[in-house]
């Protein structure tokens, strides 16, 4: 698979006016209306696409990211973009930037129907992909037997089953839920997790996913924009060697695994998306590697100060 292909586009900043990325406010509209976010992510996609990304990911929680992009499928005819999506959290934050709670997050078989219509309504038959959001070891999931039911009757019409994971605990999700298994087959075929070069503690994990045939997804590979605003002396360095930007080096860290099948970027603008895609023409070497990895922090501390990050 070429680099350019190993890249996907996710929506999680382009969907609804508020979200926790650093940097994002700058790159957005002025007016953050919801034809403004529509235009700005139809910019997006079409500089992606021409750009060569096949993969988008959006989430029912991320504002109307399915509606914005089921959209532009439908206008632009593409037919080979696969399309990922997720379950799990409702958007609740009214467009609103100063909304006291933007999401609520629920694991059940109510929430699955009711969100897995809505998406269908949305991108149809589109979506190839469809995720439990931020999945967790001690999600009520792993006991609902009739949840787990209702997952694999869409995989039985072709739809892939996948899971996002968040939080320090991410190996032992992703670990748990590539057990799981209805009528003797695997539930999940694909994996998402946070992965980056201050908390990459899910590696082994996702390498164990990945060497047993699951397609492995990283998301958040620039910290939710720190990587990129505020970057490390080490980051910096690298970048200056390249003459690449902070983030280039960020994403290219990523691609460096060769477990991660996809790498999802988080671009609000096509000057956002062009930066992002110089990561396709770093090579980092081995000491670029030893320079970066004195850049990782414990899982506990990293999630703190993510959750930490206001919305904007």
């Amino acid at each position: 698979m070429t680099a350019v292909r190993r890249l996907g586009l996710g929506l999680a900043a382009l969907g609804r006016p508020a979200y926790i990325n650093v940097g994002r406010a700058e790159d957005l509209p002025p007016e953050r209306g919801v034809d403004d976010l529509r235009k700005a992510t139809w910019d997006v996609l079409d500089a992606a696409y021409r750009a060569g990304v096949r993969w988008v990911d959006a989430a029912r929680s991320y504002g109307k990211s399915e509606e914005f992009l089921g959209g532009w499928l439908a206008e632009r005819g593409h037919d080979d973009v696969t399309v990922s999506s997720k379950w799990g959290y409702a958007y609740v934050g009214g467009w609103r930037l100063d909304a006291d709670v933007h999401e609520v997050k629920e694991h059940s078989l109510k929430r699955f129907r009711e969100q897995y219509a809505e998406t269908r309504r949305f991108l149809g038959d589109g979506v190839a992909v469809y995720q439990v959001h931020s999945l967790t070891a001690d999600s009520p999931l792993f006991g609902d037997k009739a949840l787990q039911n209702a997952l694999s009757e869409i995989a039985g019409d072709g739809v892939r089953l996948g899971f996002s994971t968040s939080g320090p605990r991410q190996a032992d999700a992703v670990r748990q839920a590539l057990e799981l298994e209805v009528d003797g087959r695997r539930l999940f075929s694909t994996v998402q997790s946070t992965w980056n070069l201050l908390e990459p503690s899910v590696g082994d994990a996702l390498r164990e996913a990945h060497d047993a045939g699951a397609h492995v997804l990283v998301k958040e590979a620039l910290a939710n924009g720190r990587l990129a605003v505020d970057p490390a002396e080490p980051v910096r360095r690298v970048a200056s060697r390249y003459g690449a930007g902070p983030d280039a080096v960020a994403l290219a860290a990523a691609l460096s695994r060769p477990w991660a099948d996809t790498v999802l970027i988080g671009a609000v603008s096509t000057a956002q998306l062009a930066s992002n895609l110089e990561a396709l023409d770093l090579a980092l070497d081995a000491s670029d590697q030893e320079a970066l990895a004195s850049l990782v922090v414990a899982p506990e501390r990293y999630w703190e100060e993510r959750a930490a990050l206001p919305w904007t």
